[in-house]
């Protein structure tokens, strides 16, 4: 059977999964952070504190553990089961933060999973759904344009 072209090729996803995951998941929490932290409503973060959340990679064999604390998102080293599981390749992870692919059809056609509370689940997903997120947009991190940035700041016009 001929493995998807979109999918990280299980040999590679065997050298990934030998990485450490906490590095990870400071880097992954610290983009949420970023993103969604000072937008999320205070009946969601009450919701959210204490529950141990993990987003697992399914390709690259990869686990981002964190949970919600001192109002912020902090990478925890969470060893046992998550309150919540959200799963998919990284693939269909780009997809949904470039907003080019819903969560309900990626759920409904089993590329997306969430295991644990449901409850949880839905919050999260009605959460990222009604705040307004820009597209995350690759090309910006293109070495050229990274480089066009910085000329821009360094040398004034």
């Amino acid at each position: 059977m001929q493995a998807s072209p979109n999918l990280i090729p299980t040999p590679l996803g065997n050298l990934l999964s030998r990485l450490p995951a906490y590095p990870g998941s400071l880097l992954f929490v610290t983009g949420l952070n970023l993103a969604l932290a000072k937008k999320l409503a205070p009946d969601v973060t009450q919701m959210l504190s204490g529950k141990k959340l993990r987003l697992r990679v399914t390709d690259a064999q990869w686990a981002f553990d964190f949970e919600w604390t001192n109002n912020k998102f902090t990478a925890s080293r969470n060893t046992g089961a998550a309150d919540l599981t959200i799963s998919a390749s990284a693939y269909d992870f780009m997809l949904l933060a470039r907003r080019q692919e819903d969560p309900d059809a990626l759920f409904f056609s089993r590329r997306l999973s969430m295991e644990g509370d449901t409850e949880l689940g839905l919050l999260v997903k009605n959460t990222i759904d009604a705040i307004e997120l820009p597209v995350l947009n690759l090309d910006q991190l293109k070495p050229t344009q990274v480089l066009a940035r910085l000329r821009a700041r360094l040398l004034p016009q």
